[in-house]
């Protein structure tokens, strides 16, 4: 795994075009017409200004960090777009009609822009090509699926960014015990290694950058609040809390819900975002609030899914 995680700079985001901007039109005639057919669809669009995303909001709270003068590390958002410089023009009006402070761009023209995602110094890569961000996950950095969600909105200043723990913040180890030994095998995994730390999941990083940009801020007039949303519950807790203690995280509120339905939950914490790795959840959670399907861990091997 790349050490760019250790990297003090700015979290630095990598975004497709899909994710950011609402091309379903546009996506449609891909699929139906081909890419000359998309080609000519967007040169006659280019002024054309596209309609907010399923994730422009989150990138737009993201980028007003910058703003406050306060010194902290910051955010940095790149376009990592299969789009050509030249259909991606309409993306670059888009951007600079909203007032998205986004510089940085990759065009692949049909590529795969996974490879691109270490130079870029990218630490999370949100799109809606779940190929893209399956290849993003086993080169070791985060990703997330952008699923088609709610458009209710959080609309205070402040970023409330949801995450599931299992295969996300942590390692899949105990799901995995869960998922090949059932339930009681799992408590009592857990209730014994309650003193030993999870390993790390591909989201850690993530959440560590978060954590630096909190930190210039007092708690209680916080620009980011956090929540770890977690089908689990006592005894299993007792790891979750003592593996974030050992990492120095702070996570806002935490949520374990013993098998509960997220869905409601996450539209009362007002999350801008929820990331999980299991399709159940994100099928929950995507009726709610904007979400995205890490697809990691045993929740995600071939045998596990339906």
């Amino acid at each position: 795994m790349s050490n760019s995680y250790d990297n003090p700079g700015p979290l630095t985001i990598g975004i497709s075009s899909r994710a950011l901007f609402d091309l379903d039109a546009s996506h449609t005639v891909f699929e139906e017409g081909g890419l000359e057919a998309y080609m000519e669809f967007q040169r006659c669009r280019e002024d054309d200004i596209l309609q907010p995303g399923v994730a422009f909001r989150l990138v737009e709270k993201l980028l007003a960090l910058n703003e406050d003068g306060l010194d902290h590390p910051g955010v940095e958002v790149i376009l990592l777009s299969r789009n050509s410089a030249d259909t991606g023009l309409r993306i670059f009006n888009s951007i600079e009609h909203h007032g998205l402070s986004i510089e940085r761009a990759v065009f692949t023209n049909g590529a795969s822009p996974s490879q691109y995602i270490e130079p870029a110094g990218v630490q999370l890569f949100l799109s809606a090509n779940d190929d893209d961000v399956r290849r993003v996950l086993t080169a070791g950095y985060a990703a997330a699926t952008i699923l088609p969600s709610a458009t209710r909105e959080n609309r205070s200043s402040q970023l409330r960014l949801a995450f599931d723990g299992d295969a996300v913040i942590f390692s899949d180890e105990a799901e995995r015990v869960y998922k090949e030994q059932g339930l009681e095998a799992f408590s009592d995994s857990e209730r014994r290694a309650a003193d030993k730390p999870l390993a790390a999941g591909p989201f850690k990083p993530v959440l560590e950058a978060i954590h630096r940009i909190q930190a210039a801020y007092p708690v209680e007039e916080n620009p980011i609040r956090t929540a770890l949303i977690t089908a689990r519950s006592a005894p299993a807790h007792k790891r979750v809390i003592l593996t974030l203690r050992a990492w120095g995280i702070r996570i806002d509120e935490s949520l374990f819900l013993g098998g509960r339905d997220k869905g409601p939950f996450l539209r009362a914490f007002g999350a801008d975002i929820f990331f999980d790795d299991q399709q159940v959840h994100c099928a929950s959670a995507s009726g709610e609030v904007a979400t995205g399907h890490v697809p990691h861990g045993v929740a995600n091997e071939p045998s596990k899914l339906d």
